[in-house]
This record gives C-alpha cells, sequence and structure tokens, in this order.
C-alpha cells in the first residue's frame, strides 16, 4: 500500500471511526439479543423494531441539520405534543379533514421553526435559550387546547404506521429514503455545504459571506417541519394525539445524533450517522424490555450515553 493510500485510509477511518464503532454496538447488541430471547431474532420482533424506530428517525433527522450549524432545538417534544392533538382533534374521526388537518400541523411545524431561527438571527440568542422558551410556549399552548387525548382518527390512517411496502413497514422506508434525500442535500447542494460550514467556523464563513440567515431559517423550519412528521406518525400509530406524546423526544432526538458522530460543536457529522444511531438506541430498548428492564432505567441509559459520546467527540474534535 502506497504512502498516499495509507494517508487516505486513516483520513477516512477518522472521519468514520464513530460510525464503526455505532456499527460494532449494533453486532454486540445483537448478539446479547440472541442470548436473552429466542424471540429476538424473529420477523415479527424485527419488524417491531424498525416500526417503533420510525419516530425516532424523523425527529433525530431534524435534529442533526440544527446541530451541524452549531445550534440545537429543544421544542421539537413541545412541538410533537401540539401538533398531535392538533391533527386528532381537528380530524375528529373525519376522512375528509385528514389531508387540511396534516397541512396544517405541517405549516405549523414550519412555521414554528421559521420564529426559533428569526430569534436566533435577529434577537441574537442562543439556540438553546430560544427553543427551551418556545418549547414552553408550545406545551403550555397544548395543553390549553386539550388537558387529555383530542380527537379522533378515522380508519385506516394506521396505514403509515403497521402498513406494509414490499414486505417492509411503511414509515421505516420512508424514514430511510428521507434519510437518503438529506445525505444527497448535505453533499451535493449548496446550501447544504453551507450547513457545514457555518458550523464548523461562524466567523469564518461570515467573512466569507455565506448565508448564515437564510441557512438558519430552512434548519430551523425543516426540524419543525420534521417534528411535526413525527407527530403524524405518533398519532397513526396510537389512533389519537396526547398532549405529552413528545415530552421524551427532547433528549431522544439528541441520542442518535451524537452517538453517530456529530459533533454539539458543529461542523461534524451526518444524517447517516445519525441513522445508525437511531437503530442502536431502538435495538437496545428492545434488548432491555427483552431483560424485563424498566423504561425508567431506559431512559436513564440513554441519558449515559449522550454523556459519553459528547465527552468523546469533544475530545476528538480538539485533535482534528
Amino acid at each position: 500500500m502506497t504512502a498516499i493510500s495509507q494517508r487516505r485510509s486513516g483520513a477516512f477511518v477518522r472521519r468514520n471511526g464513530s460510525q464503526f464503532i455505532v456499527i460494532g454496538l449494533l453486532v454486540l447488541l445483537a448478539i446479547t439479543g440472541f442470548i436473552v430471547s429466542d424471540r429476538f431474532a424473529t420477523v415479527a420482533n424485527i419488524m417491531n423494531i424498525l416500526e417503533q424506530s420510525v419516530t425516532l428517525a424523523l425527529v433525530s433527522l431534524g435534529q442533526t441539520l440544527t446541530i451541524l450549524t452549531g445550534g440545537i432545538d429543544l421544542s421539537v417534544g413541545s412541538m410533537i405534543s401540539l401538533a398531535s392533538v392538533l391533527l386528532s382533534g381537528i380530524t375528529n374521526g373525519d376522512a375528509n379533514m385528514v389531508a387540511p388537518a396534516i397541512a396544517i400541523v405541517l405549516a405549523l411545524g414550519i412555521f414554528v421553526g421559521l420564529l426559533n431561527a428569526a430569534a436566533v438571527v435577529w434577537l441574537r440568542v442562543h439556540p438553546l435559550i430560544v427553543t427551551l422558551g418556545m418549547g414552553a410556549v408550545l406545551q403550555g399552548i397544548t395543553l390549553l387546547y386539550t388537558m387529555g387525548p383530542a380527537g379522533k382518527m378515522p380508519l385506516g390512517f394506521d396505514w403509515l404506521a403497521f402498513g406494509r411496502v414490499l414486505g417492509l413497514p411503511v414509515g421505516a422506508v420512508i424514514a430511510v429514503a428521507l434519510f437518503l434525500l438529506t445525505a444527497a442535500f448535505l453533499r451535493y447542494a449548496r446550501l447544504g455545504r453551507y450547513i457545514y460550514a457555518i458550523g464548523d467556523d461562524a466567523i469564518g464563513a461570515k467573512l466569507m459571506g455565506l448565508p448564515r440567515t437564510k441557512v438558519l431559517l430552512f434548519v430551523y423550519a425543516f426540524s419543525g417541519f420534521m417534528a411535526s412528521l413525527t407527530a403524524i406518525f405518533l398519532v397513526s400509530r396510537f389512533g389519537v394525539g396526547q398532549p405529552y406524546t413528545g415530552a421524551n423526544f427532547t433528549l431522544t432526538s439528541i441520542t442518535p445524533v451524537v452517538v453517530g458522530g456529530t459533533l454539539l460543536a458543529g461542523g461534524r457529522g451526518g444524517v447517516l450517522g445519525t441513522l445508525l444511531g437511531v437503530y442502536l438506541v431502538s435495538l437496545l430498548n428492545n434488548v432491555l424490555n427483552f431483560m424485563d428492564i424498566s423504561s425508567h432505567y431506559q431512559l436513564i441509559v440513554q441519558g449515559l450515553i449522550v454523556i459519553i459520546a459528547v465527552s468523546v467527540y469533544v475530545e476528538k474534535k480538539r485533535t482534528l
């Protein structure tokens, strides 16, 4: 092997090392699953893992883009809750209202994302503070709208959650397609490359005249859109919107992003690493369920994973 090819191989490993680690952990978890239960490797369980990973994948996809710019969106959980109760509340069992209700909640997600970006850009408030405050506002509006399950969805709407395409869950196919499209956008579109440039060096990007305002408006609008899309799949799965259905997604949407190698400081990482992180979290929860470990402990494990991943990748950033 020549010196040039060795350097290229070394650079490839450094850039994708976190993804190799996640793949190794996926293999380790799969082996653990085989050991703890003979039901783990069944087709039904694999389909169940794919179905349950859809909502986490969708919200994490939006979160990835905000983090790539050096920001974060802590309003996604409340956005999911509000969108879910509005969707089922507006529809209220009427099949003719499904399309208008979906359009309303998706537009609302985009609008909230634009508000977040506007506060970051023009009020110059840190994204963490902006989106944390927005999350509180959205949760308050949700509870003013309803304190319990709202409305209902018509028969057949659960196809999004439980339907099959070529033997695979519809939601999983849609999620993977969105990840691939977003990966292509980040790699080949000019705006996608700007996202990395601004996250890597905001001051340098400003001096180069890159459109930071346009980029931030796009990524936060995209995050809001994906949060609303997540709510649509949750309502499809449960049949009704719940005012706290998005409560856990604020933390869990960050977990696959950092585990997949995207740095919280921005500028490094990508959506394919996030997708691997999604499957890691989903597989971990599945194995823990087979081990009869409480969901409360699963949240503790996810929190520890975030802390460890962030500490490792912060050190990695310093050495790049």
